[in-house]
């Protein structure tokens, strides 16, 4: 077994790695190359997608007023954005990626744990978005060239045969930046990110002109109750912390690579609660114009697109929409599986192999099935979701309140350390996780508690945050 270079909290390099725990897409970044605008660009391929702008339309179309919900993301950005300090500053003194550092709370090998329900989470949507830019794919081919519209008349597998050929063609292209590495994931979401907002500005500037430029922020398409208004608010905020739950737990994939804590505080500060709203609020704005100008509240930027009637501004709606999903993708559902499965079997898979492996599961899942059943999405992926809150609450309580920032970095790499606990799980960390993970999963779901689902992310992570800190604090004492 050979010594790593490691760095971090505490540097012990004579410390031999076990090869069932270490390999260099692993071990602590060498190359701290991403900076301030890398972070910014990552966050704007992250937020700008047809998923963030449909949810911000139609929190409008619900009751909300412009300002409303601009105001409420704003909130909500801004607990996401301490969120992801939190967790980027633990990638970014110990240079490992999620799995590893879940070693620290979960153990060498029950740190599997947090990576495997990561990773599924992250290869449906991978597949469930990858079909949702093949579609604008498939519509900007039927544009340009009508005539293969037969090839949409048949199909295998519950997709047609344009539909599959557009599928497979977006699929491979990002298998190209995913297999070149996290370099390649740096460049491409440099440029991915900001090209929405060019459409974005243009589609506003569009639908402003056609409104005489009088677009009211104050008021909304649906008459509601004050109570109901501060309930929707605050639902709104909710909601948006449960999505970027995913991210906010592996973020240190990408802190890792940020030359210190500073880099990776402003690149969220601009990405986060500046970015992030002012996208929500654009998307708002483009809604309540929409509802002016056609009479109705449209809440789907490609159906805003057709009514342009010009054939060019419909192909590069389209293209932009269906590169931006890529970026969202790529960010958010490939990095953080190809680590993951890389963590379960370090000597045979790598950081390229687990996202070869992550891709051709996408794919053999057939995503546009799972998309099309409510139950797949709602209850599968929304209760594994669920989970992702008390997983936060366990790691963050663990590195700042139990270990004080204080981490060997070297000994998360051989089973001879703390972090092996017992048999290399730590079972006051499962004795926390499931009660809680499974309280979570109740709220989100069950219909019953449907006015608190919105906040089940929030609930999960103070429930598991304040059990795991009373559980270790009391076995200290022992």
């Amino acid at each position: 077994m050979a010594a790593a270079p490691l760095t971090g909290n505490r540097q012990e390099t004579s410390t031999p790695t076990d090869p069932s725990l270490w390999n260099e897409d692993l071990a602590p970044a060498k190359d701290r190359r991403w900076k301030v605008y890398d972070i910014f660009a990552l966050w704007m391929s992250d937020v700008h997608n047809l998923g963030n702008y449909t949810f911000a339309a139609g929190l409008f179309v619900l009751g909300l007023s412009a300002w409303q919900v601009f105001t409420a993301l704003l909130f909500g950005f801004v607990i996401i954005y301490v969120g992801m300090n939190l967790m980027g500053r633990i990638g970014q003194r110990t240079g490992v990626p999620f799995p590893v550092v879940a070693r620290i709370s979960f153990g060498t090998f029950g740190a599997n744990l947090p990576a495997l329900i990561r990773a599924v989470i992250a290869i449906f949507w991978y597949g469930i978005q990858t079909y949702l830019a093949s579609v604008a794919v498939t519509l900007l081919v039927l544009t340009i060239a009508p005539g293969l519209k037969p090839l949409t008349e048949h199909g295998f597998l519950g997709l047609h045969a344009l539909g599959w050929i557009c599928f497979v063609a977006l699929w491979a292209a990002q298998g190209l930046v995913l297999t070149r590495g996290m370099e390649a994931v740096r460049k491409f979401q440099d440029w991915c990110g900001p090209l929405i907002w060019v459409v974005m500005i243009a589609l506003a500037v569009w639908i402003l002109a056609a409104g005489h430029w009088q677009i009211s922020l104050t008021s909304s398409p649906v008459r509601l109750s004050t109570g109901e208004q501060v309930r929707q608010w605050f639902g709104a905020a909710g909601l948006i912390l449960s999505t970027y739950g995913t991210l906010m737990l592996n973020f240190c994939d990408f802190s890792r690579f940020a030359p210190d804590q500073k880099t990776v505080r402003r690149g969220n500060f601009w990405g986060l609660p500046i970015n992030s709203t002012a996208f929500a609020l654009l998307s708002v704005v483009v809604t309540a114009g929409s509802l002016q100008v056609f009479g109705e509240a449209i809440t789907d930027p490609a159906e805003l697109l057709a009514r342009v009637h010009n054939t060019p501004v419909l192909v590069i709606g389209a293209l932009t929409f269906a590169i931006a999903t890529m970026g969202v993708n790529i960010v958010a559902n490939f990095v953080s599986p190809a680590y993951d499965l890389a963590n379960i079997w370090p000597k045979r898979i790598s950081f390229t192999v687990g996202g070869v492996i992550s891709a051709v599961a996408a794919l053999c899942v057939l995503p546009w099935k799972l998309y099309s059943s409510p139950v797949v999405v709602n209850y599968f992926l929304g209760g594994l979701g669920a989970f992702l809150g008390p997983l936060f609450g366990i790691m963050i309580v663990d590195y700042y309140l139990i270990r004080r920032r204080e981490v060997d970095v070297a000994k998360l790499f051989t089973k001879d350390s703390p972090y092996h606990y017992r048999h290399g799980v730590n079972p006051r960390a499962l004795a926390t996780f499931l009660p809680t993970a499974a309280l979570s999963a109740v709220v989100a779901l069950v219909p019953f508690f449907a006015p608190a689902a919105p906040y089940s992310w929030f609930l999960g992570t103070a429930t598991s945050g304040l059990l795991y800190f009373a559980v270790m604090r009391s076995k200290r004492a022992a």
